[in-house]
Parts: C-alpha cells; sequence; structure tokens
C-alpha cells in the first residue's frame, strides 16, 4: 500500500472515530469537486439550452431557409432545400431538427426535475422552454415523443408518439399554468440568455409563444386557436424590440451555429440572398434592401475571403434564383437569360460575383445575434387574429403597422450596422399600410411581412409558410427531384428512430397525410 493511501485510511478512520459512527461516511469520502443534485447549479442548463436552441446551423439552413425562398446556394449540399434533391448527408440533415430538439429538451426536463418545489420561476421558466423546444420538432415532422420523451431515467427508452393534435393541446395548457405560477418577489433565474431573470418579460415571452402555438392550428382547430390567441392577447404579448428573445452568439465556440456554418468556404462562395426576397424588397421600397445585403469584391480570391466586406448600395443587390447550380448543365445559372455576369478575370473568375449575400459584419459574425421569438411576430399574428374578427385589442392595422416597423427595428440588434433611420420606417409604414379590402388579401399581407420579419429563424418562417400559403412561391423543379416539384413540407424522421424506437415510429408514420415518412407528407396542422 502506498504512503499516499495508508495517509488516507488513517484519516478516514479517524473520522469515523471521532463521530462514533459510520453514517456519515459517504459525505465525507464525496470528492466536493464532482457534480451532484446538491451542488448542481440548474441554471446552466437553462443558458445552455437556450444557446443552442436559439443558433441551430444546418438544421434550419439547408431545408427551411432555401425552401421558402430567402436563400438560395448552388452548392451541392443546399440542394436539399433549393432543389429538393438527397445530397450527401440528407438523410443527417433530414434528422437534425429532431436530434437538437430533444438533446435541448433533454436538459430542460433535468432542470425541471432539479427545480420542482424548490424553485418556482426557473421550473416554469423551464415549461416553458420546454413547449419552445418541442414545438419545433412537431411542427417539423408531425408526430413526436412528448409525454414520454426525455424518462429514460425512469425507464422509458421507447418512447410514444403522442399525436401532434394531443401535443398542441398540451402545449397550451402547460404554457398556461407556467406564465401563471411566475413569481416576480420570488428567485430570479441567473444565466437567462434571453431575458437575464426579468420575470415581466418572461410572462410576455410565454404569451406570445401560446400565441404563435394557437395561431399554428388556424385551420387545423380554428376554435381553439381563437380561444388561446384571445387568451395569449389578454395576457399581454411582447410590448416592443425590447422584449425580443435572441442570443448573442460566443466568439471563441466553434459549434456549429448558422454563423460558424455560413463561414464554411463553400457556404461562404455559393450562399445569397434568394431572387424572390430580394424583388420582394425591391418592388416595395424596403429599406431593409440597403441592410441586408452586400456584392462581395471582384474575383474569386476576394469572394472567398471572409475579412472582406461588400457592397451594400441597394440598386447593387440581384438575388441569386433558387434551383440552379455551377455544373455546366442545362440547370447552371451562367446558362440563365438574366445571368448578370460573374467578376473578375482570367483564372480569378467569380461566377456569383455580382449576386447578393448576407452582409459580413451583420449576419456572418461569430458573435451575432440569433432571434428566437419576437415583437415583429407577436404583432404580425395579433393583426391576423383581429383580421379573423377574434377578440383581441386594438385593430389589425396598428397590429401590422407595429409588427412591420418591429421587423426593421430589429435590424440594429442583429449588427448596429444594419440600424435603419427611424424616419424610413415611419415613412415605409405610412406608405404600405395593411390591405384590407378582403380577408384573404389582408392574410397574404400579413403573412408574407412574416415572412421578411423571421430572416434568420428559418425554421419559424418555413413553418408559418406552410401554416399560411404566403408568400404564394413557385416551387424549384430540377432534374430528380424527389417531391415532384413541390415545396418540402416536413422533414424525414431521424434515421435511427426505424431502429431504437422502431413500433412507435410507425405508429407517427400512419398519422401523417398520406401515411409515409416523405418530406411531402402534410402533419396534422398542414391543411
Amino acid at each position: 500500500m502506498s504512503m499516499q493511501k495508508i495517509c488516507l485510511y488513517i484519516g478516514i478512520v479517524t473520522v469515523i472515530l471521532l463521530t462514533g459512527c459510520t453514517k456519515k461516511f459517504d459525505e465525507i469520502n464525496t470528492d466536493p469537486t464532482q457534480g451532484t443534485e446538491e451542488n448542481f447549479d440548474p441554471n446552466s442548463l437553462l443558458s445552455f439550452a437556450q444557446y443552442n436552441f436559439a443558433s441551430p446551423g444546418y438544421s434550419q439552413l439547408l431545408y427551411p431557409s432555401t425552401s421558402i425562398q430567402i436563400l438560395a446556394s448552388t452548392f451541392n449540399y443546399y440542394g436539399n432545400g433549393d432543389k429538393y434533391i438527397n445530397t450527401g448527408g440528407s438523410t443527417d440533415y433530414q434528422g437534425r431538427i429532431f436530434s437538437e430538439c430533444y438533446s435541448n429538451s433533454s436538459r430542460i426536463y433535468e432542470m425541471m426535475r432539479l427545480t420542482k418545489d424548490k424553485d418556482v420561476n426557473l421550473y416554469n421558466i423551464g415549461k416553458i422552454m420546454y413547449v419552445l423546444i418541442l414545438q419545433r420538432c412537431t411542427d417539423a415532422y408531425g408526430d413526436v415523443p412528448y409525454t414520454e420523451a426525455n424518462r429514460a431515467k425512469e425507464g422509458i427508452t421507447k418512447p410514444k408518439y403522442d399525436r401532434q393534435q394531443d401535443i398542441y393541446n398540451l402545449m397550451l395548457k402547460q404554457l398556461d399554468t407556467a406564465i401563471t405560477a411566475l413569481d416576480p418577489s420570488q428567485p430570479a433565474p441567473v444565466n437567462d440568455l434571453f431575458y437575464k431573470g426579468d420575470i415581466a418579460k418572461w410572462k410576455r415571452f410565454g404569451y406570445s409563444l401560446m400565441l404563435r402555438v394557437a395561431m399554428r392550428l388556424t385551420k387545423a382547430d380554428p376554435a381553439t386557436a381563437q380561444q388561446w390567441a384571445e387568451k395569449a392577447a389578454a395576457g399581454g404579448t411582447l410590448s416592443g424590440v425590447n422584449d425580443n428573445a435572441y442570443v448573442i452568439c460566443d466568439a471563441t465556440k466553434a459549434q456549429d451555429n448558422t454563423s460558424n456554418a455560413l463561414l464554411t468556404g463553400d457556404d461562404f462562395r455559393e450562399v445569397r440572398w434568394s431572387k424572390t426576397f430580394i424583388d420582394f424588397l425591391r418592388a416595395n421600397n424596403d429599406p431593409r434592401l440597403g441592410v441586408i445585403g452586400e456584392v462581395p469584391p471582384a474575383g474569386l480570391a476576394n469572394n472567398s475571403n471572409e475579412t472582406l466586406t461588400g457592397n451594400t448600395d441597394s440598386s447593387m443587390q440581384i438575388g441569386l434564383p433558387n434551383g440552379y447550380d455551377l455544373l455546366g448543365g442545362a440547370t447552371d445559372i451562367r446558362k440563365r437569360a438574366d445571368y448578370p455576369g460573374g467578376t473578375g478575370t482570367g483564372g480569378d473568375i467569380a461566377p456569383l460575383g455580382k449576386y447578393s449575400r448576407p452582409r459580413v459584419n451583420v449576419f456572418m459574425k461569430r458573435n451575432g445575434t440569433d432571434f428566437v421569438l419576437t415583437y415583429a411576430e407577436s404583432e404580425l399574428l395579433l393583426a391576423e387574429a383581429k383580421i379573423r374578427n377574434w377578440n383581441v385589442p386594438g385593430t389589425a392595422a396598428q397590429h401590422y403597422a407595429n409588427g412591420v416597423a418591429g421587423a426593421m427595428q430589429q435590424m440594429a440588434q442583429f449588427d448596429a450596422a444594419a440600424a435603419i433611420a427611424p424616419n424610413d420606417i415611419q415613412d415605409y409604414v405610412a406608405a404600405h399600410p395593411l390591405d384590407e379590402s378582403s380577408v384573404e388579401t389582408a392574410l397574404e399581407k400579413i403573412n408574407t411581412q412574416y415572412w421578411a420579419a423571421t430572416i434568420f429563424n428559418f425554421t419559424e418562417t418555413w413553418s408559418n409558410w406552410r401554416r399560411s400559403g404566403y408568400p404564394k412561391l413557385t416551387p424549384v423543379v430540377y432534374p430528380g427531384n424527389i417531391t415532384g416539384g413541390t415545396i418540402p413540407r416536413r422533414m424525414i424522421y431521424l434515421s435511427t428512430e426505424q431502429l431504437s424506437n422502431a413500433d412507435n415510429y410507425r405508429d407517427g408514420v400512419s398519422r401523417l397525410t398520406p401515411a409515409a415518412d416523405l418530406l411531402t407528407s402534410r402533419v396534422w396542422w398542414d391543411k
């Protein structure tokens, strides 16, 4: 026996003799540097889940961003959403939202377990976060584990797939319970990346999330949608852009967040704003056109240099059409009639050099901003609720104006360089009031603005587009596409579910329309 072990043994025996019993032996023999339930701070689980949920990277880039024609790309793996074709890694990309949601929700579930009956605010913020995270999952896939999710410690390793309708009803009730229980007189959470423990803002966030959940049901269950939208409006939703929920990324972390993904060499060189999006901004003389995009400096070397910013003149911005490549065939963008030409000379030609990319110092900063839920979204949804003649305060026109203005004001939260002058915002809003000549016209205006307001929260953009049908997008028809030339309506389940949870996976698939695990099948609320 070594001298160290002898000393440790003598020390333990001495302590036991001094205490006169052995009941404290486990406590004495526990390394105080190791995490236990008693010394672990569950607040760290909140910030971890918030951070990872806010900036998912490729799970929102490779399908949602291009499917709903905000971004476009000629690079091969972006063909998943840009052209509806399977590329290398497509199975992984299709399942990423699933795996990310359960990774993040598992941390929140554990946080709730540790804080139940101990920390009323952290526990109920956990309930709100749980809904936030798993709404994204059920929206992307359909039926998913909810009531039995994250319960492996309890022996549930093959959780059932709850029906989406049941999930939605449960989420709304859980939000109501959690918001009501939040108590500003009790200790506030620490390490809260959204609101720094401001319980009043968390209540408004909860009601705004309730509104978003409710509005997803406008076609599948309009009575439930109305009931809960009215409740959310009465409770009080986000009150201005200072209530926006977002996360500032850590520049030292090299995780797969959106900014880091776009700074990958191939992505940086070939991801551009979509022609559909740029044309919409230009047609409406939208001041966002002058702050979101840049034309790279001329030449391939400059086009690939991440340290160089480009020309932000709004008149120079050109969107890249979705559904094209650089492969030399009929679908090569260089063969399109309106191709503007490349930049550079000789062997330094950048074929996409004249197309507008997201501004480097606004959207591709490693310490960039990732939005989760905003005032603009809430106001636009309230405008829709009012157009549907539901009992919410205010007028549809005012909520619409607030939403449009809020979406422009929040550009400064991406970066000060993207700030739009208040006078320009006021002039735009005054010149573009809500057209209420018909319900459908108003719905189109509202949801098209929602599409523009949620850039870089692309999964939400895609979900609201599927729900509302606006804006009206022309699908890409690319050779070899797997959707019959239609925009994807859902993601394909995580591939390992077919092996590890086969029976429940099959139950979930059986309730899709049609009953097949396809990009073209529809989830329950997608009518």
